[in-house]
């Protein structure tokens, strides 16, 4: 993995200060992390493993919180994908 798509997965998990936040999900230094994310120090190639569980629950968690959400009503619902379209 490169520090590049480490970072693009830690941002899409925690935003743009997303570092510390990732290194107490995996249980590793912050320094550690940071050393990853220039390229100091390889990344385990076993850590995807553990993003990869780390993105599903977010995925999850996401999920079942969208489901708590009203829908739409069927016209807004139309309108939108029509604004959404267009870009």
């Amino acid at each position: 993995m490169s520090p590049d798509l480490l970072r693009e997965v830690g941002e899409a998990l925690y935003g743009p200060r997303w570092q510390t936040d990732i290194a107490r999900d995996l249980d590793v230094a912050n320094r550690t992390v940071r050393r990853w994310a220039v390229g100091a120090r390889p990344i385990p190639a076993d850590l995807s493993d553990d993003l990869r569980s780390l993105l599903r629950a977010r995925g999850m968690a996401l999920a079942a919180v969208r489901r708590k959400l009203p829908r739409a009503s069927p016209d807004k619902a139309i309108r939108e994908e029509q604004r959404y379209d267009t870009c």
